[in-house]
């Protein structure tokens, strides 16, 4: 079986016959290269956080006050980096974490179908945001047999809610992952100051445009009235949530449930009490709330609190494939990666996407090899430290 490392096997290969990479494998050229072909509007949504981004430029940072000690006389010829997604064995605990604006991320405007095919060629499974330009049946009919994720935010409308949820599992999502912190839309500058919202030029809304009861809602369809069409939009985006909904979020599917959005102990520690089969470690990249800690910082505690009892996912920063490993080694189960894929997606559709992808896979598959860890378990086992103490 191939290693994901051989991946700078083939880079240095090509190199012989004078061939170097199209895309950059590092993320700081990743994203100076994305930024000069990105329209201004869309780069400043992708890149842009919070307030004064302090929170947002953490989640990065943090991930340097974390080290990792090696480990010697270990026979990692092969390594196994292997991760479960309730029941399905995935190659690896990579996966795409969910952005509202994929579908503008590529020059034809469907990248969610560019991330699902992504998907598709790299093993690395998708979470499909709500906030989409194609519906949510043809991105997963773009999947092949890579396991896909729907991520639901959800409306006021519960029959809405319902008849989304009702889609994703009909469509043949392996879970819906219900984003718990984006009712109201966080203190953007970047957006704000060019007054750009995408969704209200009626970008990204193709999930509900093509739902039955959405369009029910409407006076006209889309097609003859789109901008009534977004008003009604705007209108039943974000439900607030609270634990009394959770039943009810449970009651609409037979499909595990994952709470995205979760940062303190207790909250994991309630979500499992409640039934949720997965807890989400993320504060959505630092875009909805500034004045936080950096979710690598909080992932420790938050493992205790799981405690293995239910899966843990994480995002928040992940730039590198060591980043992946420490975030495996603090305890998550499944790590989703977020702005580099936007990134490949507008420098290269779904090509530039999984070769992302696989830089990440492959710089987290050296390190395991080179620092004597041949399994994730190992990885968990050896642990990361604070060094900034």
């Amino acid at each position: 079986m191939a290693q994901f490392g051989d991946y700078q096997l083939a880079i240095y290969g090509a190199g012989l016959e004078g061939v170097t990479p199209r895309w950059p494998v590092d993320a700081a050229t990743l994203e100076r290269r994305a930024a000069a072909a990105m329209p201004a509007d869309l780069l400043s949504y992708v890149q842009g956080g919070c307030g004064d981004e302090r929170t947002q430029r953490a989640n990065a940072e943090a991930f340097g006050h974390w080290g990792m000690v090696p480990r010697m006389m270990v026979d990692c010829s092969r390594r196994d980096l292997s991760a479960d997604l309730f029941g399905a064995r995935l190659a690896s605990p990579l996966f795409l974490a969910p952005i509202g604006v994929t579908g503008m991320c590529t020059q034809d405007a469907h990248g969610d179908l560019a991330a699902a095919r992504a998907a598709a060629e790299t093993g690395v499974p998708l979470c499909a945001s709500t906030l989409a330009n194609d519906p949510l049946e043809a991105v997963i009919a773009e999947s092949g047999d890579t396991p896909a994720l729907f991520q639901l935010y959800t409306p006021r409308d519960r029959d809405l809610a319902a008849s989304l949820v009702s889609r994703a599992e009909a469509a043949g999502y392996r879970a819906i992952v219900v984003t718990l912190d984006t009712w109201v839309t966080g203190w953007r500058p970047r957006d704000l100051n060019t007054a750009n919202f995408p969704q209200l030029r009626g970008h990204v809304l193709a999930n509900y445009f093509s739902d039955p009861v959405f369009r029910r809602l409407l006076a006209r369809p889309p097609e003859e009235d789109r901008r009534a069409a977004i008003m009604t939009w705007a209108a039943t985006f974000g439900q607030v949530l609270t634990w009394d909904d959770l039943p009810w979020l449970r009651s609409l599917t037979r499909l595990p449930i994952v709470l995205k959005g979760i940062c303190h102990p207790d909250d994991a520690r309630r979500a499992i009490d409640g039934g949720a089969d997965a807890v989400y470690l993320s504060n959505h990249g630092g875009r909805q709330a500034n004045g936080g800690i950096a979710a690598i910082d909080l992932l420790p505690e938050v493992a205790t609190a799981v405690a293995g009892r239910v899966p843990l996912w994480f995002d928040g920063g992940v730039r590198s494939g060591t980043d992946v490993i420490k975030a495996v080694a603090l305890g998550a189960d499944l790590v989703g990666v977020g702005r580099p894929y936007s990134y490949g997606l507008a420098l290269g559709g779904a090509a530039g996407c999984a070769h992302v992808l696989r830089c990440l896979l492959a710089e987290a598959d050296l390190l395991m090899a080179v620092n004597g860890w041949p399994t994730l378990a190992a990885v968990r086992d050896a642990g990361a430290r604070r060094t900034d103490r």
